[in-house]
């Protein structure tokens, strides 16, 4: 059973929180396989962590609306911040689950990763 994801880009602006959807985006993509945060999460993390590739992800229209999505994921940008922050809503529930960078999501999702990296440059 395939895990659905929406993966949305939008700009770090004052006055909107994190923990709410954006009025408006700038890219959308679409994952069908592995969307929950300890799989699509991780990965977005690590793209900017260790500049990990991302794979399998299809470009969308910016007003397409999948009714089978599990997870809708935004990716906060801003020219001047350098660290990204990264919401996750779960869209049957439509609560946000996750609102942090991508350190703090690899803390939370994947805690034997950073563990294991922390014991190795010891």
């Amino acid at each position: 059973m395939a895990t659905r994801a929406t993966i949305r880009f939008a700009t770090r602006e004052e006055g909107v929180s994190f923990d709410k959807h954006p009025e408006k985006w700038h890219a959308q993509f679409y994952n069908h396989w592995d969307g929950y945060p300890e799989g699509l999460g991780i990965e977005i993390a690590e793209s900017f962590t260790k500049y990990r590739k991302v794979e399998g992800w299809e470009v969308e229209a910016l007003d397409i609306v999948h009714g089978d999505i599990e997870y809708l994921y935004y990716v906060w940008q801003c020219h001047g911040k350098s660290e990204p922050w990264i919401s996750i809503f779960h869209t049957h529930e439509d609560t946000c689950i996750f609102v942090g960078t991508p350190d703090m999501l690899l803390k939370r999702y994947a805690p034997e990763q950073i563990e294991t990296e922390e014991f190795l440059q010891t």
